[in-house]
């Protein structure tokens, strides 16, 4: 973890205001079966984007190695994962993407891939297109705003319309597409310190216009509020925003939404192979259970039961619908 990631992600040495929360309430949070596996195969980014709770960008080295990526396909083998989640940084600027498709391909019924668009589209990735129309991997891809301008502020000058082609050529490949069974889903984080938008009408403003302007269709479209984590949390610190932005998600607590948080039934693999409850407690350097655990220790998954790290983020997933 490099000194910016872990000046602006060390664990609040403060009372863990969101556990007093849950106790509050009665909620303990607690480990279920574990049926999704994350795979952070590094924070090399080809943007340097304000939101990024990672710190990800160009300059980065933490890069998950081949040697790593199959042990974690190997534990894959051994645990019956309903799903495999592939997310970065960019996954494309891993040198070893395309065999860790292909073996994670082989371990799930269900693979996902994130990815930010804009580095899906620079040229030379259409052989990794190619791969995850083949293999059916499910797409979930970042799209901001339908605002160019807006969207360049927030990622960098060229990223909508490279964003725009690279939804373009999916849906080409058959992405979005009626009976191919090619899913391609969006996420919109907001800009600035603000929490996310209604999600229902934001999913029926965006299929709207990206048919009416660039004749793009898509899935599902989920709106989901900025941790306050990694470079995010340091713009909020500097801009004066931090409180009144912590404040808004705990006010925000839903009680309903706790039983549905992805860290209950997830497990999140960093680049260097340690786990995480999630890739939010991953940036925030909170370890599973308290301790780092190499994926090369597990025989098995997880086990039910076991209590997850929290901190002032988990608001993040616990505000209005949730987060999952």
């Amino acid at each position: 973890m490099d000194e910016d990631l872990a000046r602006f992600s060390a664990p609040d040495e403060r009372t863990d205001g969101f556990a007093a929360t849950l106790a509050r309430h009665g909620l303990v949070l607690t480990r279920e079966k574990t049926r999704i596996l994350q795979v952070n195969v590094g924070v090399l980014c080809n943007q340097s984007c304000g939101h990024c709770h990672l710190n990800a960008g160009p300059g980065k080295t933490e890069v998950m190695t081949r040697q790593t990526a199959d042990q974690v396909a190997d534990w894959a083998g051994r645990v019956p994962f309903e799903t495999i989640d592939i997310t970065g940084g960019a996954p494309e600027m891993n040198p070893d993407i395309a065999h860790i498709v292909t073996a994670f391909a082989a371990r799930t019924p269900e693979l996902i891939f994130r990815s930010n668009l804009s580095a899906l589209n620079e040229a030379g990735r259409e052989p990794l297109m190619d791969l995850l129309t083949r293999l059916k991997v499910t797409i979930v891809a970042s799209f901001p705003s339908l605002n160019e301008s807006q969207a360049d502020a927030q990622r960098g000058d060229g990223v909508f319309r490279a964003s725009i082609d690279a939804l373009k050529a999916l849906n080409a490949r058959g992405y979005a597409q009626p009976e191919t069974g090619l899913q391609l889903n969006l996420v919109v984080n907001p800009t600035g310190a603000f929490t996310a938008a209604d999600q229902v009408q934001t999913e029926k403003r965006f299929r709207q216009m990206l048919d009416r302007r660039w004749g793009i269709a898509f899935d599902r479209l989920f709106s989901f509020s900025n941790a306050p984590l990694g470079r995010f949390r340091r713009w909020l610190e500097r801009s004066g925003n931090l409180p009144a932005y912590l404040k808004k998600l705990a006010d925000g607590f839903n009680p309903c939404s706790v039983a549905g948080v992805m860290c209950r039934t997830l497990v999140s693999v960093a680049w260097d192979g340690y786990l995480y409850d999630c890739d939010f407690n991953l940036a925030r350097g909170l370890p599973m259970g308290s301790r780092r655990v190499h994926v090369s220790e597990m025989t098995g998954p997880p086990a039910p039961g076991m209590p997850i790290a929290t901190a002032d983020h988990c608001y993040t997933c616990t505000a209005g619908a949730g987060f999952t």
